[in-house]
């Protein structure tokens, strides 16, 4: 069964291109394991062997990156086989990355030591650190390269970098227990507090806090798609929705049990929410806020980071 769905992965890759296919790589922390889903198809089409834990889960279309807690390791899988072609451990608490693929760099947060560390993107060796707040987790990158953001938990802050030279730009105060973010296509940054049950808003070119929403229990990730940001809140089972425009509520979903990780499909038009407690991932319209369909995970799928990859048939 196992050769039959790694075939299938390769034969995704290897076809006539055609149109576009989504994929998601979803990290499983309990059960070791990465499943890769077929949006279209609704269905795993692979598992990835992931020893140690993983969580956090960066893609790109040459690479996908994943981090395992435990392990502290730091993988880099090769596309279609999931075959780790560099392997770094990290003196730490890895647990949260970003992928900066024009300037080859991988970011990972480390919970122990408020720092990031920065990796080169092939090899997985240091470059750098940077220096960040207190038990920093979710890293974000905004879509036109120019900020870097860290969650930075126990300081009830955001650290914000110049993502070209690494220089930090601001520190912000934002809710309590900032855990994921991410930057609006506008360029905003959403931030998910998970002890307020809020989300701080951030002007990242000026470095202002420019609103504070409420949302569910526990918020923990964050996407955008359709004008729209979707905010998973884990204690509440839910998504929240808010419009861009106005920043204001305009819906909350249900979802399957402790929603994490979340991401948009390439064409904007679905959004895919991790189910912890499920061992699910749920797929949403985003214009219509209606369920398309829940695709079967490895156990205990957390998602943290982008885990959505649009690649040719």
């Amino acid at each position: 069964m196992r050769q039959g769905l790694e075939l299938a992965a390769a034969l995704i890759v290897a076809a006539t291109p055609g149109p576009a296919r989504d994929l998601a790589f979803v990290t499983c922390q309990p059960g070791d394991a990465l499943s890769v889903l077929d949006i279209a198809a609704g269905q795993e089409i692979a598992r990835w062997a992931v020893p140690g834990k993983p969580a956090g889960v960066a893609v790109s279309p040459q690479a996908v990156f994943t981090v395992a807690a435990d392990s502290k390791q730091v993988r880099r899988h090769a596309l279609p086989s999931g075959e780790p072609r560099a392997t770094v451990t990290l003196d730490g608490g890895p647990i949260g990355i970003a992928h900066d693929g024009p300037r080859r760099r991988l970011f990972v947060s480390d919970w122990y030591n408020a720092r990031i560390w920065v990796l080169d993107d092939q090899t997985l060796q240091s470059t750098g650190e940077l220096i960040v707040g207190a038990a920093p987790a979710g890293l974000a990158l905004s879509d036109d390269g120019r900020f870097l953001a860290s969650a930075d938990r126990d300081a009830d802050q955001v650290s914000i970098f110049d993502a070209s030279t690494l220089a930090l730009r601001a520190r912000l105060d934002v809710g309590t227990r900032p855990f994921g973010l991410g930057f609006a296509p506008d360029g905003r940054l959403f931030v998910g507090n998970v002890s307020s049950n809020d989300v701080t808003v951030i002007d990242a070119m000026a470095g202002q806090v420019i609103a504070t929403l409420p949302v569910g229990q526990r918020p923990y990730g964050v996407a955008f798609a359709q004008g729209r940001a979707f905010v998973t809140n884990q204690y509440a089972d839910s998504l929240s929705v808010i419009d861009l425009a106005g920043l204001e509520p305009l819906a909350t979903l249900d979802t399957g049990e402790y929603p994490e990780g979340i991401d948009t499909t390439g064409d904007s038009t679905r959004i895919a929410v991790a189910n912890w407690f499920d061992n699910t991932v749920t797929i949403f319209d985003a214009k219509t806020l209606s369920v398309i369909e829940e695709i079967e995970t490895c156990d205990g799928p957390r998602a943290f980071g982008t885990f959505l990859l649009e690649e040719k048939t």
